[in-house]
């Protein structure tokens, strides 16, 4: 069961007033309960002006996966057949591999690993973990459930479709776990041919809603059960 940690002290301001990139306000802090709060708002943090201040993004439109649109092909099966996944089992190394990535890692500062590794001890972020058959690491993800949400934050893979695995692998668990959505906050050209779609911001707010209600998060054990098979 996620330990539910003190409230934030801040108040996010209204989603509606994002600007053009779907920023909504910028500073605060990254504790967990700010964190949580965020998410429960559809808000998540990604940092600006090169990892210094912390910026509070509700991107229109939102990239999202609902979980019977995921796309596995014949290569993705064969390749699901050639690994091995874990959850739960190593998550300072897949948030530090994520933050290794080139490109797409570098907004993974220090700080935030610190922070999701915070809220991992507390149960609420988890990881997949995808292993080559001489059990080295070769991808993996992270995000956060909260009730009936997973937000996933980031991926990577060091071997040919490591990262479609770990996903294929987290959408089998959420969907044991009766998760309503996968936001995965942009959709890309990659992640659409896996079945990532569009969704306006006032659509995917009001799933958010529904899906971190109080009847939702009364089952938020839900996920970590999963999460520890």
């Amino acid at each position: 069961m996620p330990v539910e940690p003190p409230p934030t002290r801040w108040v996010f301001p209204p989603t509606e007033g994002a600007d053009e990139f779907g920023v909504v306000g910028v500073g605060a802090d990254l504790e967990p309960g700010t964190l949580l709060a965020a998410y429960r708002r559809g808000v998540f943090p990604m940092p600006i002006d090169e990892g210094h201040v912390v910026g509070w993004w509700s991107p229109d439109p939102r990239g999202v996966l609902e979980l019977a649109d995921l796309r596995v092909t014949r290569s993705l099966r064969q390749a699901c057949r050639r690994y091995r996944c874990t959850a739960n089992s190593d998550f300072a190394k897949v948030i530090t591999l994520c933050a290794e990535l080139p490109r797409d890692g570098s907004w993974i500062t220090p700080s935030i690993i610190a922070a999701y590794t915070k809220l991992h001890e507390l149960g609420w972020a988890h990881s997949i973990e995808v292993w080559d058959d001489t059990d080295e690491l070769v991808g993996g993800l992270y995000g956060v459930g909260i009730g009936k949400l997973f937000a996933g934050e980031s991926m990577f893979h060091v071997a040919r479709d490591a990262s479609k695995v770990a996903l294929v692998e987290l959408v089998d668990r959420l969907r044991r776990a009766e998760v309503d959505l996968l936001d995965v906050q942009w959709c890309t050209d990659h992640l659409k041919t896996l079945g990532v779609r569009e969704m306006a911001r006032a659509d995917f707010l009001e799933r958010v809603h529904t899906a971190t209600a109080p009847d939702a998060e009364a089952q938020r054990d839900a996920i970590g059960r999963e999460m520890s098979r």
